[in-house]
């Protein structure tokens, strides 16, 4: 009689070598999570804010106030940039409070964990998603902005050479100065050191609500905790001297402050989008800091995220 070893659930293993074992870590199934997960959230309507976007951009881009050519584009910037972001941050929120009160609703978190999936890779899984909706829609409304902003750089362009040369009194040096002037503030590669800087502000968000959602009673809930630590994290330093002075000088502020300094993420940080639209050129060691610190957040919020939801029965 032949011998086959089986598996604890009764089923024959390959070979009669025992058990077979899923991968302990695999980015196969990561990715796999983070795909079901981006087509979760596109079914939510996530993209109709481009058609606004849209609307917004070109509808400032056309209007014809009492700027210079210079302002009119700074203009355009500040309002493309300032709707990403908000875009960014209030996705990474909403959609990340969601997510796992829905998989529990559905029971998609029952059959996803039933299955050989450790938890991290389910966390990293929804994180992925998320990021990957964010980066979808940040890249559109950067080739939207970036169409509307090179229209018009090359009106205003058109508009201030004709302008000049029809004034005798400009020199042609006095001319190229002013078209180098206009020409700094419309597209550029260093607009995109501003979306990279919007991302890496939505990565730290979504981790910090990932880990939030861990633990959180409902949806409702980890949305207004995330509003809250993102207000905080605007006025980190402001918030740690008010706090710093209101408690004094003693151990007891210390114990209090140093893990509020830690724990919360200092979102200044990502400021240097106002330097980008101000024509200001940023350092790489600046961008390369910027991104170790957001990656390190990111990290650091998914490993405890990770600890809490290990110990939650399902």
């Amino acid at each position: 009689m032949s011998e086959t070893s089986t598996t604890h659930s009764g089923q024959p293993s390959a070979g009669g070598r025992g058990p077979l074992r899923a991968p302990s870590f695999s980015l196969g199934r990561i990715w796999t999570l983070a795909t079901s997960t981006f087509t979760q959230l596109v079914r939510m309507k996530t993209f109709y804010f481009l058609i606004v976007f849209a609307l917004v951009v070109v509808a400032v881009g056309n209007l014809d106030l009492l700027y210079t050519a210079e302002q009119k584009l700074r203009v355009i910037k500040n309002t493309a940039f300032g709707a990403m972001s908000v875009f960014s941050w209030l996705f990474a929120i909403a959609a990340t409070a969601m997510l796992l009160p829905r998989d529990l609703e559905d029971r998609t978190l029952y059959t996803i964990l039933s299955k050989p999936v450790p938890r991290l890779e389910y966390l990293l899984g929804k994180l992925g998603g998320v990021m990957l909706t964010i980066a979808i829609a940040l890249l559109a409304m950067q080739a939207l902005f970036t169409g509307v902003l090179w229209v018009q750089e090359k009106i205003a362009l058109a508009d201030a050479y004709a302008d000049m040369k029809a004034h005798s009194n400009f020199t042609e040096a006095e001319i190229q100065t002013r078209l180098r002037m206009v020409a700094e503030q419309g597209v550029s590669w260093g607009l995109l050191s501003a979306l990279w800087a919007i991302f890496l502000k939505a990565l730290v968000v979504t981790s910090f609500t990932l880990l939030i959602s861990t633990f959180a009673s409902s949806s409702l809930f980890t949305i207004i905790v995330g509003v809250i630590v993102f207000i905080i994290g605007h006025f980190h330093k402001m918030a740690v001297s008010y706090w710093s002075s209101a408690l004094g000088e003693g151990a007891l502020a210390k114990v209090f402050l140093k893990p509020v300094e830690l724990i919360f993420p200092d979102l200044r940080l990502f400021n240097i989008v106002e330097n980008i639209v101000g024509g200001q050129p940023v350092a790489l060691t600046a961008l390369a800091e910027m991104t170790g610190l957001s990656v390190l957040y990111a990290a650091v919020y998914t490993m405890i995220g990770l600890y809490l939801f290990i110990d939650k029965e399902f």
